[in-house]
């Protein structure tokens, strides 16, 4: 069996190109077992059933319902916390990854409670099922962590997990698995028991699943704080967005979370998302960057890596996507040039932008973006080459964009 990669991303509470560059949003990618420029982490839906989708049964007390404990209608209440979550990713309109296509993605949920899905929770449960696991006490539950997920990636086609078909790509998502604290430490709840008279304070099992789901399609987090992608979970009784509705079953998504599925997943038919805006992020003294260590042998940084860059309606002030800027790479010519681009992809177009460009010292800082800074310059890169730090100490700019 050929090697695959393994990506953990975790959401936790805050206390009471070329090949292409940086895109809008922020996707995980993968290094190719033989070197070249990252791939994007994606599924392959070329495949009739490109999520095999599991999950437990077996509720921890942590979970809190309408229906009583243990009753067949708490389990059914559970399970359309999870098809709502599901149907909120692929009722996005501009993506290959919605219900039209794939129907079984918003469809009724195999249920298993055998100990190959979900008592394992140690990262080396890989088979190549995709599985929602409650009632989990794994060391990866540190400090405020409230949920993860791993996800297993293709790093050269022919890699196979489990019983899965073999990868076609490089990036290719083999085995996704969500795991949800059960150790005590926090109580979960499906939307109709979020606020009851008197009940638990708890923290909304569907605006949790919607971002862990979000891990499962190939994204890291965003540091735009309205997006379901933000690293840090609503407080407890709170939720993200808008409830799913049949009419609008993405309602609890930002316009940065529609545009990164756009991204990743992109409808080839739709002119309405087809906006893009690229570039790259300077300093305002060049000559600093030669103080900065160099990334590979005979290669330096020649822009700044890590910058937060926003593209804003301009008219109504909307953040329509946010990414990271840092780097490009050219598949004839690899390793990565740390050089500051970026692009912002699958925007609508129409809109007049206005275009920021921020340090990542917020509330979401470099170490919410592990993959996106760590994995760059993994084990593969050929030439092998190291991840600059992150630069937090610029002064934000913005520049007017046009339509």
């Amino acid at each position: 069996m050929k090697r695959a990669i393994s990506i953990v991303t975790a959401f936790v509470f805050l206390a009471a190109f070329a090949q292409p560059p940086a895109n809008a949003y922020l996707a995980d990618t993968t290094i190719p077992q033989g070197g070249g420029c990252p791939q994007l982490d994606r599924w392959n839906l070329s495949l009739a059933a490109p999520l095999n989708r599991r999950w437990s049964t077996a509720l921890p007390s942590s979970i809190l319902t309408v229906a009583s404990p243990g009753s067949g209608a708490q389990i059914a209440e559970v399970g359309q916390a999870i098809s709502d979550s599901f149907g909120a990713w692929s009722g996005v309109n501009g993506t290959t990854f919605n219900a039209n296509n794939y129907p079984g993605l918003i469809g009724p949920l195999n249920q298993v409670t055998t100990a190959n899905s979900c008592t394992d929770d140690q990262q080396d449960n890989v088979d190549g099922l995709n599985t929602i696991c409650f009632n989990q006490s794994s060391a990866g539950f540190t400090g405020g962590v409230l949920a993860f997920t791993r996800v297993i990636t293709a790093n050269s086609p022919g890699a196979q997990v489990g019983s899965g078909a073999p990868a076609i790509f490089a990036g290719q998502i083999l085995d996704a698995d969500t795991l949800f604290r059960g150790d005590g430490q926090a109580t979960f709840a499906t939307p109709g028991a979020l606020v009851t008279p008197g009940g638990v304070a708890a923290y909304d099992l569907e605006s949790l699943l919607i971002h862990e789901l979000g891990h499962w399609l190939g994204f890291d987090h965003s540091a735009v704080w309205r997006a379901i992608m933000f690293p840090f979970a609503p407080p407890p009784g709170q939720f993200l967005g808008n409830r799913p509705t049949p009419q609008a079953p993405d309602g609890p998504l930002a316009d940065d979370d529609r545009t990164g599925i756009r991204v990743l997943y992109p409808d080839p038919n739709d002119a309405v998302d087809a906006g893009e805006i690229r570039g790259r992020v300077l300093p305002a003294n060049i000559f600093s960057l030669a103080l900065l260590p160099s990334s590979s042998p005979g290669s330096f940084v020649t822009g700044i890596f890590g910058a937060h860059v926003v593209a804003v309606d301009a008219a109504t002030g909307s953040v329509f996507a946010g990414t990271l800027a840092g780097w490009s790479c050219n598949a004839s010519n690899p390793p990565l040039h740390f050089d500051g681009s970026y692009d912002i992809a699958r925007l609508p177009v129409g809109h007049s932008y206005l275009l920021y460009a921020e340090p990542l010292s917020g509330l979401a800082g470099p170490g919410d973006f592990g993959v996106a800074f760590s994995d760059l310059c993994g084990a593969n890169a050929s030439p092998s080459c190291t991840t600059p730090a992150a630069n937090t100490s610029f002064n934000p700019r913005f520049l007017p964009a046009g339509p």
